[in-house]
């Protein structure tokens, strides 16, 4: 019997369409993103079905990945596949503490709309940017971003990938560095509307701090991994200091999976648009077994585990 690990995609994953094959086909997927639309009072199913610009800004595209994720587990539980553990990448953790009841749907999708729109919003005076560099191990680009103010580690996400961020002239200069110094196969700067990850989402930490007061933490069904430390708990108590560091900390994904792996999870089912999670598994452990579910037609792939 396998150990499973239901891991979940962050921001950068969004396209006009993800998720429609499981609203036109299952009524568990249709209230997922019919309630995100309530809690949040935008009409998502015009987000993320209709061609627009919106599903792009931050503000809306937190909400339109993690009510995706939610209704595409709805529908893989409804298969039968039951998980010992979830994660997710930076904002996949919300779909994470959905997974294993931590966070009532309602209660989430209020809290990521805030969320993004707090990060959308954080240090609008300065300029920010993040920067994926490619091919170096963990070590160097740490010591680069020290060096450097304004500059910090955001995402550790497997071997050969870290991102930074920060602010715009420090990111561009610490890439510089990694690539002419100190051997950098590639640096690629990425298109987001803010140094996600970075002190420069203080200001948003502070505000997530105050409405996540209101917001009530059950009792887990299974653990889950947080991103800022990469430990696997089941404390319900921890859970709201570590979504508030979690803004402005690194998102420690590659300790997250091999720390899964230590713990005997064998299969790790990734849910949400696209196949990032997959990508990052093949780097990091080349012999861990992924089914990515995307699509309706992925759940035939459950039917030998259920």
């Amino acid at each position: 019997m396998s150990k499973i690990a239901f891991v979940y995609p962050g921001q950068g994953v969004q396209a006009v369409g993800m998720g429609k094959d499981f609203f036109d086909n299952y009524e568990e997927a249709r209230e997922q993103i019919r309630l995100a639309s309530k809690e949040s009072g935008i009409d998502l199913e015009k987000i993320l079905f209709e061609e627009n610009e919106l599903i792009n800004q931050t503000e809306y595209t937190q909400l339109a990945i993690v009510a995706t994720c939610a209704a595409m587990t709805k529908v893989v539980e409804k298969t039968g596949v039951k998980a010992s553990v979830s994660a997710g990448l930076s904002l996949g953790e919300y779909a994470a503490l959905i997974a294993n009841k931590a966070l009532k749907p309602e209660d989430a999708y209020k809290l990521i709309y805030q969320r993004g729109k707090f990060m959308q919003e954080s240090s609008p005076d300065v300029e920010g940017g993040m920067s994926a560099i490619i091919g170096l191990p963990r070590e160097p680009v740490q010591e680069v971003c020290d060096s450097i103010e304004g500059a910090c580690v955001a995402n550790l996400n497997c071997p050969g990938q870290i991102v930074i961020s920060g602010e715009k002239a420090a990111v561009t200069k610490a890439g510089e560095i990694l690539k002419e110094e100190k051997g950098a196969k590639r640096v690629v700067p990425l298109n987001v509307s803010g140094a996600f990850h970075s002190t420069l989402m203080n200001e948003a930490a502070e505000r997530l701090e105050k409405v996540m007061e209101d917001v009530k933490v059950n009792e887990m069904a299974f653990p889950y991994v947080a991103n800022v430390n990469a430990e696997i708990t089941d404390d319900k108590n921890e859970v709201k200091e570590n979504l508030i560091k979690q803004v402005y900390s690194p998102v420690r994904w590659e300790d997250s999976v091999r720390n899964m792996i230590a713990d005997g999870v064998d299969l790790f089912i990734e849910i949400g648009p696209g196949k990032t999670i997959a990508g990052f598994m093949k780097k990091i452990d080349p012999e861990a077994k992924v089914i990515n579910i995307s699509t309706v037609e992925d759940l035939e792939k459950l039917k030998e585990i259920a």
